[in-house]
């Protein structure tokens, strides 16, 4: 690894201990697993549901970013509720630099007239940081010419934090929105007790449409087209998933964009990000789905090779005696 790059990592690991303001991963496939968008989606399917979920982003960067979750919902017909578990775990650059949390969530649902349902929900959770200073490599390093070891002495470091969110849905029979709120405490996440790292309010709003395409050239065919978008600000960050699906089962496939190209960002550069492609499978119980991100940001002036993201879900069909409607929004 050359200098410049030494340098990077090196300020790049500064900047995320100092006083700063932490920011949430992103997902492209934000429908894949919908309970890490909003507690809210916790049991809103009829069956219970196991997800898994992985993303690498920006290849082209030594050690970049890579995000993994696995969660499981189910929907109780006895309670009216839905309940979740969300392990998350976000791990970047060459110290190992990691974010996990374990989530427990709670939906309630009622109808307000008819086929049209809210589901308010609560999320708690217990969240940590850490990061292996074996893997980083210091300035006595650099002047050593290189030395495999550093004279510094660093134990590894973590920190454990408590964390509240909450979230609202609201569905019919091809129409759904909602809204969440993560981070509610703004918890101190620096491994630092000189320093403090706050995660900021992670504010979405998120909503969609499905059509059936009828006609007589398509026969019995199950066609659909979805059209949905995913609006999220943190801090002095914002975003916005537009796009659309279309899905022939037991194929889908998607195009998606990230930004906001009517304002800056909070580098004051213009607000994009990626164009997204997506493609799925749908196979009895199994979707699977795969995403690439285009970056379409100054980023990608260097060479950041994009983002892969890939999702598995299973729908293990449970007996559920019930006249409510399932949320009509993407397989993925």
């Amino acid at each position: 690894m050359n200098m410049k790059k030494y340098w990077l990592f090196i300020l790049l690991f500064v900047g995320m201990s100092s006083a700063a303001f932490s920011q949430d991963q992103q997902y492209t496939q934000f429908y894949a697993v919908p309970t890490v968008m909003n507690p809210a989606f916790a049991g809103a399917s009829l069956q219970s549901r196991f997800a898994l979920q992985y993303r690498n982003q920006w290849l082209g960067i030594p050690s970049g970013y890579r995000s993994y979750v696995a969660s499981f919902d189910t929907y109780i017909n006895s309670m009216k509720s839905g309940i979740g578990v969300v392990v998350q775990k976000d791990v970047a650059g060459v110290g190992n630099l990691a974010r996990s949390s374990f989530n427990v969530q709670y939906a309630y649902e009622t109808r307000i007239k008819k086929n049209w349902y809210i589901r308010p929900a609560i999320q708690l959770s217990i969240g940590s940081r850490s990061v292996d200073f074996n893997n980083l490599t210091f300035y006595d390093q650099l002047i050593r010419n290189n030395a495999s070891t550093s004279l510094e002495t660093y134990p590894g470091l973590s920190k454990q934090f408590f964390d509240t969110g909450a979230g609202i849905l609201v569905y019919g029979p091809d129409l759904w929105f909602g809204a969440s709120a993560v981070h509610l405490n703004t918890p101190d996440e620096s491994l630092f007790e000189t320093n403090s790292s706050l995660i900021p309010i992670r504010y979405s709003m998120h909503g969609g449409k499905r059509f059936r395409i009828k006609g007589h050239s398509l026969g019995r065919l199950d066609h659909h087209i979805l059209i949905a978008a995913n609006y999220m600000s943190q801090g002095k960050f914002d975003q916005l998933d537009l796009g659309f699906s279309y899905e022939f089962k037991p194929l889908f496939m998607g195009v998606w964009y990230r930004g906001l190209p009517v304002k800056s960002n909070g580098y004051g550069l213009p607000n994009r990000d990626a164009l997204a492609f997506l493609v799925g499978i749908q196979a009895g119980a199994y979707n699977l789905g795969y995403s690439y991100d285009v970056t379409v940001s100054s980023l990608g002036a260097g060479n950041s090779a994009g983002a892969h993201e890939l999702t598995l879900v299973y729908n293990m069909a449970v007996k559920v005696k019930s006249k409510r409607k399932i949320v009509p929004c993407a397989a993925f």
